[in-house]
């Protein structure tokens, strides 16, 4: 029988070490232990690796001037801020918002560019990615050489190993090497990753799912995402393929094939009230949804029944999840959202009515209409996940080929 890998359970360890002091601290060598069930001479070895390569910290809890108090003070760990700097950003179809971060996953600076990227070829949108990349950094003070990886969220399906954009509602093209090409324009490494896996990392890292290491994101955007965490691990495809939700199939016949986003996307819902007047200027402006749930609101019908199918199929896809995976919440984020109740109270029916009743207390659902920020702060979380495994002077793995 094979034995483990050496170089994969020393960087598998280093990761759970760096985690739970990120998650914990300050924390002591002891409950890093204890929680991570490591043994204390293995916790050791890597917390003085850590220490070595500047990524964590000490602090002494006690005071060593009291010489009333016994014993000496604590040695706890947290990790050391300035240790990397990232730059996450969210690119939507009409906006692109930037985060930059320190280690802690902490926002230094942001911005948020307003413009109609689905309607620009590639290389006005990577002068725009470029442009905004460059002033984050300058408003945080600093140069783009302090920055250690920049990644790119954005709708669509992505491959997360390659780079490679396979389709996005914000590129006319198709199977775009976005990463490569901003790597080369940055002379900083690039990551592109879905926008739904970005917002399920900052939900996992500062929000909704703070408590959990199994949860589910669905993205309701002008496409829709989905994100399965298990064990604390993203969960994608070949390739790291990420998963467009939109593309679920809900019914089918020999002519025709009917899927969630044909009923549940934004341009679905929105239909022909997007193509004139007030509310063509609220889509442009990316704020269709808003204006819908005001007219909706005002008994606008043919909207409050988009909202309402919309609800329905929406519910049913997140049942047939939480059939499949089991998952103890789901998170359900994303523009459509602005809705408001009409929608929402469609959703919960829907999933009510067709999760099966062996199952029906397993998955709690809940409603977060996410900021861009936190969108654009996830990107950067997940080039901070990078980091966490990469070789780092004396720790981690060697780089595989």
């Amino acid at each position: 029988m094979k034995t483990a890998d050496p170089e994969l359970m020393r960087a598998i360890n280093r990761f759970t070490v760096l985690d739970k002091i990120r998650r914990r601290g300050p924390i002591s060598r002891v409950e890093i232990s204890e929680r991570s069930q490591l043994s204390t001479t293995t916790v050791s070895a890597i917390t003085a690796s850590l220490l070595d390569d500047g990524l964590i910290l000490t602090r002494h809890e006690g005071d060593i001037r009291n010489t009333a108090a016994r014993g000496r003070p604590r040695v706890m760990l947290e990790l050391n801020p300035d240790a990397a700097r990232v730059v996450g950003a969210k690119i939507a179809t009409n906006r692109i918002v930037f985060a930059l971060t320190n280690f802690c996953g902490e926002v230094l600076s942001k911005l948020t560019i307003p413009v109609r990227v689905d309607r620009l070829p590639i290389a006005v949108i990577s002068d725009l990615v470029e442009d905004g990349v460059r002033r984050c950094v300058v408003d945080a003070g600093l140069s783009l050489g302090d920055i250690d990886t920049v990644c790119l969220g954005l709708p669509g399906v992505v491959e997360h190993r390659t780079g490679k954009v396979r389709s996005s509602p914000v590129f006319r093209e198709t199977d775009v090497n976005f990463a490569e090409e901003m790597t080369s324009r940055l002379n900083r490494p690039t990551i592109v990753e879905s926008d739904a896996h970005a917002i399920a990392l900052a939900h996992h890292w500062f929000g909704q799912a703070r408590d959990l290491d199994d949860f589910v994101i669905v993205s309701l955007e002008q496409t829709l995402g989905l994100a399965l965490l298990h064990n604390g691990q993203l969960f994608r495809g070949a390739g790291g393929l990420s998963h467009n939700l939109g593309d679920l199939v809900l019914g089918a016949t020999l002519d025709e094939t009917v899927r969630l986003s044909a009923i549940a996307g934004e341009t679905a819902i929105l239909g022909e009230q997007q193509a004139s007047g007030h509310f063509a200027e609220a889509v442009r402006l990316g704020r269709g949804m808003a204006h819908a749930q005001a007219l909706i609101a005002s008994r606008d019908h043919p909207l409050a029944a988009a909202a309402l199918r919309a609800g329905e199929a929406v519910g049913l896809a997140i049942a047939n999840i939480v059939t499949l995976f089991g998952p103890p919440r789901v998170i359900i984020v994303g523009q459509t959202l602005s809705l408001g109740a009409m929608f929402t109270d469609s959703l919960r029916q829907s999933y009510a009515q067709a999760i099966p009743r062996s199952i029906r207390e397993v998955a709690e659902l809940v409603f977060d209409e996410s900021p861009d920020e936190a969108w654009a702060q996830g990107a950067a979380v997940v080039a901070l996940r990078e980091l966490y495994e990469s070789p780092w002077g004396t720790t981690g793995p060697a780089l595989s080929l």
